[in-house]
C-alpha cells in the first residue's frame, strides 16, 4: 500500500483484496490507516497494521479491527528500546482484553528474536533468510549427518 489518506487506502486495498481470497492488506500505523482498517474490517478484508513501535499503537490497531499487528523488534532495539518486551506487552494487553488480533514479530535480526518472541506471545514471525539459516544450523545436526554417512559407507561400501 502506498496511499497515505484513508479513502485512497481503501480503494487500493479493495483492488489488492480482489486479487485472491487469501490476500491480507498491509496498512501503515497512522490515523488514516486506522480509519481504513475499520472499513476493511466491515468489508471482511484482512489487514496487517505495520510499523508498530508501541503497545498503544498495537491496541489502537486491534480495536480498529486489524487482523494482524507487526511490531518491529529490531528497529525498536536500534533506538535503545527492547523489541521483545514490546511483543510481550502487546500479548499481555491482548490477553487481558480478549483481543484476537495476531502478533507478527517483524524486523527480526537474529535467532533470539524468533525464539523469544514466540515465548513472549508472538503468533507469527517474518524471518529473513539469513536468520532461517542460523535457526536451522546446529553442530550436532552436522555431526549426526556425518555419522549417518560414515555408517552408510561401512554397510554398503558406497559414498552417500
Amino acid at each position: 500500500m502506498i496511499a497515505l489518506e484513508a479513502d485512497a487506502m481503501i480503494e487500493e486495498g479493495k483492488e489488492l483484496a480482489a486479487v485472491a481470497p487469501n490476500v491480507t492488506v498491509k496498512v501503515p500505523m497512522t490515523v488514516e490507516g486506522l480509519k481504513a482498517v475499520k472499513v476493511f474490517k466491515e468489508l471482511g478484508i484482512e489487514t496487517n497494521v505495520t510499523l508498530i513501535f508501541s503497545s498503544v499503537q498495537a491496541l489502537l490497531a486491534a480495536r480498529a479491527g486489524a487482523t494482524y499487528v507487526s511490531p518491529f523488534l529490531g528497529r525498536v532495539d536500534d533506538i535503545g528500546g527492547n523489541g521483545l518486551d514490546l511483543v510481550e506487552e502487546i500479548a499481555d494487553i491482548f490477553a487481558t482484553h480478549d483481543i484476537d488480533t495476531q502478533i507478527i514479530a517483524a524486523s527480526v535480526r537474529h535467532p533470539v528474536h524468533v525464539t523469544e518472541s514466540a515465548k513472549r506471545g508472538a503468533d507469527i514471525a517474518t524471518i529473513p533468510y539469513k536468520v532461517i539459516e542460523q535457526l536451522a544450523a546446529h553442530p550436532l545436526t552436522d555431526q549426526g549427518i556425518e555419522k549417518f554417512l560414515a555408517d552408510w559407507e561401512k554397510v554398503t561400501n558406497q559414498k552417500g
